[in-house]
């Protein structure tokens, strides 16, 4: 099988450094077009099975902005991509099985309405909420998929990191506009949680990932959510709600189809 990363070339050059097997290949594409997301789900599906997926996305805006399909733009790249890239690849990993497919999620699904009727919920726009929202439609989409694959190979996990020094926090979880008024009055307390919980390695909270995608222990087994210190926990109550899946697949299958009109 050959070996895909969507991240950046200097990812690609410390892959191949440290890792056996086939050289690493650099794709670009744009996670907040749809018409892209499909481009690269056809090129890797062309490449024949898969054995594993990581959808390892995570973009937080200061201020409301749409993609050029006009769609929320926290939602669509920290939902709506890797949910259609991952429903486009569905085959190539049933033909690659027992195959793995991880969706990396966040602890800001706790702060996260819980509305998903419509791509942005009723209210303000404070950034982390959306983040939390986007990552919590994938977190019951990720455990719904899980029954739908299941007995055909195909293990699915969900992978908190946890916080990391990356260059998504420099700068955004620094203003108090991410987050909702109430929580501005408590600034200085939830601004020092940020940087705490942002301050470890990237290295520390690939973790989780790592295990979810790779490790021989979780062979067999699937719909576990890996924490930051690499073990299983307990998924987020609300992303277990099979109304909230419900909710998320009918809103994900009208703004992403698989056939796009």
């Amino acid at each position: 099988m050959s070996s895909w990363t969507a991240c950046t070339p200097r990812a690609v050059e410390r892959i191949d450094a440290v890792a056996a097997g086939p050289e690493a290949r650099f794709v670009a594409a744009d996670l907040a077009s749809l018409a892209a997301v499909r481009a690269l789900a056809a090129r890797l599906a062309a490449e024949g099975p898969l054995d594993v997926l990581v959808n390892n996305v995570g973009a937080m805006f200061a201020d409301r902005q749409r993609t050029v399909d006009g769609i929320e733009a926290s939602f669509a790249v920290n939902h709506l991509s890797p949910y259609l890239l991952t429903e486009l690849l569905l085959e190539p990993l049933r033909a690659g099985a027992p195959s793995r497919i991880v969706n990396v999620t966040s602890g800001s699904v706790r702060v996260a309405k819980r509305s998903f009727e419509a791509v942005e919920p009723p209210g303000g726009y404070y950034g982390f909420h959306r983040y939390g929202r986007a990552k919590l439609a994938n977190l019951a989409y990720t455990l719904d998929l899980t029954d739908r694959l299941r007995g055909t190979g195909v293990s699915v996990f969900a992978a908190d990191p946890g916080g990391a020094a990356t260059e998504m926090n420099d700068g955004t979880m620094r203003s108090s506009r991410i987050v909702s008024p109430g929580l501005r009055l408590l600034w200085p307390l939830v601004r020092r949680t940020f940087e705490r919980a942002t301050s470890g390695s990237a290295s520390v909270a690939a973790r989780s990932s790592i295990l979810a995608a790779s490790d021989a222990s979780l062979d067999g087994r699937t719909g576990l959510v890996i924490g930051p210190d690499a073990r299983p926990v307990a998924p987020f109550g609300p992303a277990t709600d099979s109304r909230t899946a419900e909710a998320v697949l009918r809103l994900s299958r009208r703004l992403a189809p698989l056939v796009p009109a």
